[in-house]
């Protein structure tokens, strides 16, 4: 069932950006009076779901989830029509209009992507406003549970200042910001520390597989989730949502302080102080000879933590003109960032190409139950993206339709037919080696 609703959201959310990508090219088209013969959503390799021809245009639903496209007459794309482009040129077709306006055409999908993505993001401030654990008040630093967290040259209770020189604003983007830095910046026992980020950090955070979580975690009070049924302390009197407070007399903030404590008293009977609603209890328990008591900890969300009373959480409101500067700017950063990623995975030392995913990674991103906040956040990442993916000088990708447009303009040469041809199948070959290399890595993980 998790599968089935990852999987739904992963086709309405692709179906959306495919469908209003290629409207971005059928309007202009239109617009300009050149003929599009289809209007395709997924491809259509030799036989279609549906289709239907409403005037000039045959719209239809491919039955290859790879994407969709419009075929406009008299322009070398992904239909290979040669047949029509030996042929005189038409009045109507594309080949035979101004080179503006077969810029604008080509243009139109990448624009509809960049604005769909802002007016999302834009209206996802406006409904919902935002709410973080800002990075300055998680004032005793951070907990270093894992070894990619040690190679960093953290320890328990560093409190990260700066990446890149640039002030850390939300603890939730510390993970991407390292991703995307080269230095940063800690707070230790009242020590500044500058820190580089190892080159190959990517690689080494890919490693660790997909299942093994944050490297980096607030302190967590010991709150207990459950007692597990084979607990040497079954019977002892700990109930859900208690939290230690004190081991053995010895007071504790942090789960990591009790893990250091219990370990001083491998095999014995000790007391444990917990806080139960607005009570204070101690109750006798038994430590394992592992230095545990058999109990699972954790259940604690942000929400959690700060009711608790340990963070604060920072929650903004916008109305709907302060949500526009809002949205703007988390579009903005959304796709600087995705450029400074895309940069590391052409460096091999960084190891950034492990992260390379394909149809399996994307719908991985969306939660197994519905959220209409986070399809709406993810569609909105997926949009920009996919705008900047399309404005790369490739040949089959709508920027590379761009770059010989603007050479045409600009030298006032258009490139031949044939050359166009031969650049569409080079660019076709390159798109197929990478959408192989990507879902060969995604279902590598998987075995691994």
């Amino acid at each position: 069932m998790e599968i089935l609703i990852k999987a739904s959201q992963f086709i309405l959310s692709l179906s959306l950006l495919i469908v209003l990508h290629e409207l971005g090219h059928f309007i202009p088209a239109k617009l300009f009076k050149t003929r599009v013969e289809k209007f395709y959503l997924f491809f259509d390799y030799k036989f279609s779901i549906f289709k239907k021809k409403i005037g000039e245009t045959v719209y239809g639903i491919g039955w290859i989830p790879l994407g969709g496209y419009v075929k406009i007459s008299g322009m070398i794309d992904e239909s290979m029509d040669t047949e029509q482009m030996a042929l005189p040129p038409q009045p109507w077709e594309f080949r035979s209009k101004p080179a503006w306006q077969r810029l604008i055409i080509m243009l139109g999908g990448v624009f509809v992507n960049f604005v769909l993505g802002i007016f999302i993001y834009i209206m996802l401030m406006w409904a919902y406003g935002e709410k973080y654990l800002p990075n300055e008040n998680v004032k005793d630093g951070v907990w270093v549970e894992n070894k990619l967290a040690e190679n960093l040259g953290l320890q328990t209770g560093d409190k990260i200042l700066t990446v890149d020189g640039q002030k850390v604003k939300k603890f939730s983007g510390l993970s991407l910001e390292f991703i995307n830095g080269n230095t940063y910046q800690i707070e230790r026992n009242g020590q500044i520390l500058d820190k580089e980020i190892p080159e190959d950090f990517i690689s080494q955070l890919m490693d660790r597989g997909k299942d093994a979580g944050n490297f980096l975690n607030v302190r967590y009070p010991f709150v207990i989730a459950k007692v597990q049924k084979d607990s040497l302390n079954a019977n002892a009197n700990i109930l859900p949502k208690d939290i230690v407070t004190a081991i053995n007399g010895t007071s504790i903030t942090y789960y990591d302080e009790a893990k250091k404590e219990l370990a001083k008293y491998k095999g014995q009977d000790i007391s444990l102080t917990v806080k139960r609603n607005n009570e204070t209890k101690e109750i006798p328990v038994k430590v394992s000879n592992y230095g545990n008591l058999g109990v699972v900890f954790g259940g604690t969300s942000f929400k959690d933590l700060e009711r608790l009373g340990y963070y604060d959480l920072e929650e903004i409101e916008y109305s709907f003109s302060e949500a526009i500067p809002a949205g703007l700017n988390k579009s903005w950063k959304t796709l600087t960032d995705y450029i400074k990623q895309l940069k590391k995975i052409f460096n091999p030392s960084t190891g950034a190409y492990k992260g390379l995913g394909g149809f399996i990674s994307i719908g991985s991103i969306f939660p197994d139950t519905w959220s209409a906040q986070s399809f709406w956040e993810i569609t909105a990442f997926l949009s920009i993206m996919l705008g900047f993916m399309n404005l790369l000088p490739i040949p089959a990708l709508d920027g590379g339709h761009v770059v010989f447009t603007l050479w045409e303009m600009i030298t006032g040469r258009k490139p031949g037919d044939k050359f166009l041809e031969y650049a569409q199948v080079v660019g076709f070959i390159l798109l197929i080696a990478l959408l192989l290399f990507a879902n060969g890595n995604d279902i590598f993980r998987l075995f691994k």
